[in-house]
This record gives C-alpha cells, structure tokens and sequence, in this order.
C-alpha cells in the first residue's frame, strides 16, 4: 500500500490502469498503454493494479467496473475514466495535466 502512494506522488503524472486478468476490454487496452508509453517515455509512470489481488486499493478508489483509468499528480487524482479508450485520447489527457 505504501509502495502504491510513493508511486503515484511523483513530479510527473502517474496513469493506473485498474483491470482484471478474467476481463476482455483490459486484453485490449494493454497494448494501447504500451503505445502511449513508447510515445511519451519519461514523461509519464504507467503502472497496472489487478483488483483481485488489490481489492483494498480497488475498493478505496471506489473501482467498480474494470478497465478503469486514474490520472494522479504529486498524489491527487486528476482525471478518471473507465472503459477501453484509444492512445490519441489517453495522450491528450496525460499532456493537459
């Protein structure tokens, strides 16, 4: 738990992927992620949180649905979306933040 707040109160944004091993939209937005990190580099921490091995974390931001996108900066949560969405879009959020 400690490890997840050192992450996510980093200077540069830090993008949570919320998903599940058993959920088909998470299969698809695996590679978009590693799209979005090949463009963006240093610029943004991408980091993936299985809820059933995290339902503590999942339940304290309140993750019901899977895939499920949060946007922290230096620790607060900026953005947050769930559902599969495509680089183009992901890029734009992480460079508006």
């Amino acid at each position: 738990m400690n490890k997840f707040s050192e992450i996510i109160n980093q200077k540069k944004p830090v993008l949570v992927d919320f998903f599940a091993d058993w959920c088909g939209p998470c299969k698809m937005m695996s590679p978009i992620l590693k799209e979005v990190k090949d463009s963006l580099g240093e610029a943004v921490s991408i980091i993936k949180i299985n809820v059933d091995n995290n339902q503590q974390l999942a339940a304290q931001y309140q993750v019901r649905g899977v895939p499920t996108l949060i946007l922290f900066k230096e620790g607060k949560q900026v953005w947050r979306q769930s559902g599969v969405l495509q680089k183009n879009e992901i890029i734009h959020i992480i460079n508006s933040h």
